[in-house]
C-alpha cells in the first residue's frame, strides 16, 4: 500500500520518514467482570454489617482454661448466647489465663462494672449436683450483671458459681459466728425444717476472731425474718439422753452431710419488726442456746481453791442455785509461799442478765441504797449472807466438776474487795471434799487404834476359852448327865403318883367331892339366911303344913 492510497499525509521532502496516524477503537466491558465486583460488594456489605453489628470485646481471667475453646464457647444469660470466646492466651505471670470474648451488641451492659463471669462446668458436691446439661453440650461461660452502668472491659472470673443472681427476689444477711463449722458456699437454710435459702459466702472477720457468712432468704420467706429472729447452726446431729430416753434431733438429711443453718422466733413476747436487707445476726451453735433467754454483756469472774480440782475442764458451766450462770474460760495453777500450797485460779465469764427479774430487782435495790449498780458491790451483799463457790461433782461415773454459787448458812466469815479487778468471789470446799476429808479423818482414827494389841488380848482369851471348854468337857458335862439322869427318874416318879390309878389322885378326887358337898351346904345356909335372918336369933321355925286342895268345879261353854 502506497502512501497516497493510505491518506497519510506526505512530509515536504522525498526523503521524509512516514508519519504515524493514531487510529481511535471502540472499547467494549465483559461481563465475566460483575461477578467479582459483587462478590467484592457483598462481603463488604458483610464486613460492615458485622461491624455495626458488633459488640464490646472483654477480658476475664481464670485460674484456668479448662472446658474452654477459642472460637467455641459461648457466653450465656439465661440460657441465651450474648458471646462467644474469641481468644485464649497466657497471663505475663503464667498464673491465670486471659479469655478475650467477644459479646454481641445488644449484650453492652454485660461490659459494666459488676458484672460476673463464671465457667458452667460439671460439678458435683454434698451441696448438690449442678451443670449436668454441660455434659453433652460443653462448657460454657455464664454472665450476671450489676446495677453499674460505668463501663469496663476487664473482669476477674468466679471459680465457682454464685449462689445468688442478680435480680433474685429475697433479702441478704450477715451471720457472725466462732468458726466456720461444716457450712459452706451453697449450705442449706432452713425454717421450720423447710428450705428457704442458702450460705453465698463467707470470710474471716478483720480481726481474726469470727467468721461472718452472708445467708439469702428467697422471697416471700424474708418476711419471717424479724429484729428478734434467732439463726443457730444446725450442721449434724444433736443427741440428748434424757429421763424421756435417748433423743436424735437433725434438720434433714442434708445437714448431717453438708452442714446447714436453721433460724426462727423466740417464744413469748418480742420485737417483730422485718429486718431490713443486710441486717446482722448472731449465729448460735446450738438450738437450745440460741432459743434461752438473751445473755447480755458477759463479766469475768476469778475464783481460788484450795483443793484440788481434777475432772474440772474449761467449758465446765457455773451455776447460781442450780441455773445456768456461765462457763469456766481458764484454770491454772498458783503458789502459796505461806502456806507452801498450791491453789488453783479459776476464770470464768458469767452473765448476770440471764437471772432475769432477780437481777432487775438486785440493779433496782442498789440503786435505791445509793451503792453502785454494778456487779461487784452487789455481790458483796451476796457474799455477807453466805455467798460461796463450791466445785461440786457433776457426774459420779465420769468425776466431771462444775463450779456452784450458792448460800452456805455457816459460812465463816472473809475479807471481800468490791473494787478488785476482776471480781474475786469466795471459795468454800464441796460437799465432795468434806466427804474425802471426813473419810480421810475416818481412816486416821482407824490408823491409830491398836489392833496388834487387841489381837494379842484376843489370842490370850481364845487360848482361856480353850482350857475352860477342855474342862467342862472333861468334868461339867459328865456330872451334868447323871444329874439329868437322876431328874429323869424323879420326874417318872411324880408321873406315876399323878396318874388317874394312883391313890394320891383317887384321895384328891374324893376330898374335892367332900369340899364339893359343904359348898352346896353352906350356899343353901346362905340363901335360908338371906330370906329369914332372925331365925339367926329365934332359930329355924317349924315348916308349915300343907294346905289341902278343893276341886273346883268345871266350867260349861255355851255353844255358838
Amino acid at each position: 500500500m502506497t502512501d497516497e492510497q493510505s491518506g497519510a499525509p506526505q512530509p515536504a521532502g522525498g526523503n521524509a520518514l512516514p508519519c504515524a496516524v493514531v487510529r481511535k477503537r471502540r472499547t467494549n466491558v465483559s461481563l465475566i467482570w460483575l461477578v467479582p465486583i459483587l462478590a467484592a460488594v457483598v462481603g463488604a456489605s458483610l464486613v460492615v454489617g458485622s461491624w455495626l453489628q458488633a459488640g464490646p470485646d472483654i477480658t476475664i481471667s481464670f485460674q484456668s482454661a479448662q472446658g474452654l475453646t477459642a472460637g467455641k464457647t459461648p457466653v450465656k444469660y439465661k440460657d441465651v448466647v450474648i458471646g462467644k470466646v474469641d481468644k485464649i492466651r497466657l497471663s505475663g505471670d503464667r498464673s491465670h489465663v486471659l479469655v478475650k470474648v467477644a459479646l454481641e451488641k445488644s449484650a453492652k451492659a454485660f461490659a459494666t462494672k459488676g458484672t460476673r463471669y463464671w465457667v458452667v462446668r460439671p460439678r458435683i458436691g454434698l451441696g448438690g449436683v449442678s451443670g449436668v446439661d454441660t455434659l453433652f453440650s460443653g462448657a460454657y461461660i455464664g454472665a450476671d450483671t450489676g446495677d453499674s452502668n460505668a463501663p469496663e472491659d476487664e473482669f476477674k472470673g468466679l471459680e465457682n458459681p454464685p449462689a445468688v443472681t442478680h435480680g433474685e427476689p429475697g433479702k441478704s444477711y450477715t451471720l457472725h459466728a466462732d468458726d466456720l463449722g461444716s457450712l459452706d458456699i451453697g449450705s442449706p437454710v432452713y425454717f421450720r425444717r423447710i428450705q428457704v435459702g442458702r450460705v453465698v459466702s463467707y470470710q474471716l472477720d478483720k480481726d481474726g476472731k469470727g467468721v461472718s457468712l452472708a445467708v439469702f432468704i428467697d422471697s416471700p420467706n424474708d418476711r419471717f425474718v424479724d429484729a428478734s429472729t434467732r439463726f443457730w447452726n444446725a450442721s449434724g446431729m444433736d443427741v440428748s439422753l434424757g429421763a424421756n430416753g435417748l433423743k436424735v434431733n437433725t434438720q434433714s438429711l442434708a445437714t448431717v452431710l453438708a452442714g446447714g443453718v436453721a433460724f426462727q422466733d423466740p417464744g413469748g413476747p418480742h420485737d417483730t419488726t422485718l429486718a431490713p436487707d443486710g441486717a446482722s445476726f448472731r449465729l448460735f451453735g446450738d438450738e437450745t442456746t440460741a432459743m434461752a433467754p438473751p445473755d447480755g454483756e458477759p463479766q469475768y469472774i476469778r475464783m481460788r481453791f484450795d483443793q484440788p480440782l481434777r475432772g474440772l475442764a474449761v467449758g465446765a458451766p457455773v451455776e447460781f442455785l442450780g441455773m445456768n450462770f456461765g462457763r469456766v474460760v481458764s484454770i491454772r495453777m498458783d503458789y502459796d509461799e505461806k502456806t507452801q500450797r498450791f491453789p488453783f485460779i479459776v476464770g470464768a465469764v458469767v452473765y448476770p442478765e440471764r437471772l432475769g427479774q432477780a437481777h432487775d430487782k438486785l440493779l433496782a435495790l442498789a440503786k435505791a441504797q445509793g451503792d453502785n449498780a454494778d456487779l461487784s458491790h452487789m455481790v458483796g451483799k451476796l457474799v455477807e449472807h453466805g455467798l460461796r463457790a463450791q466445785a461440786r461433782t457433776g457426774n459420779l461415773l465420769t468425776g466431771q466438776l462444775y463450779i456452784a454459787l450458792d448460800f452456805l448458812p455457816h459460812a465463816a466469815k472473809v475479807h471481800y474487795d468490791p473494787d478488785a479487778h476482776p471480781l474475786q468471789i469466795p471459795t468454800a470446799p464441796g460437799s465432795f471434799d468434806k466427804l474425802q476429808q471426813q473419810m480421810a479423818d475416818i481412816v486416821d482414827k482407824l490408823d491409830r487404834i491398836p489392833f496388834d494389841q487387841i489381837g494379842n488380848h484376843l489370842n490370850d482369851s481364845l487360848a482361856s476359852l480353850d482350857a475352860t471348854l477342855k474342862q467342862v468337857n472333861g468334868k461339867t458335862l459328865p456330872a451334868l448327865d447323871d444329874t439329868m439322869h437322876d431328874a429323869r427318874r424323879t420326874l417318872g416318879t411324880a408321873n406315876d403318883t399323878l396318874s388317874a390309878d394312883s391313890p394320891l389322885q383317887q384321895n384328891v378326887g374324893q376330898t374335892l367331892e367332900e369340899l364339893q358337898r359343904t359348898m352346896r351346904s353352906l350356899r343353901v345356909l346362905t340363901d335360908y339366911l338371906g330370906v329369914h335372918p332372925e331365925s339367926l336369933l329365934r332359930g329355924r321355925s317349924a315348916d308349915p303344913q300343907p294346905l289341902e286342895r278343893k276341886p273346883t268345879a268345871p266350867v260349861h261353854r255355851s255353844q255358838p
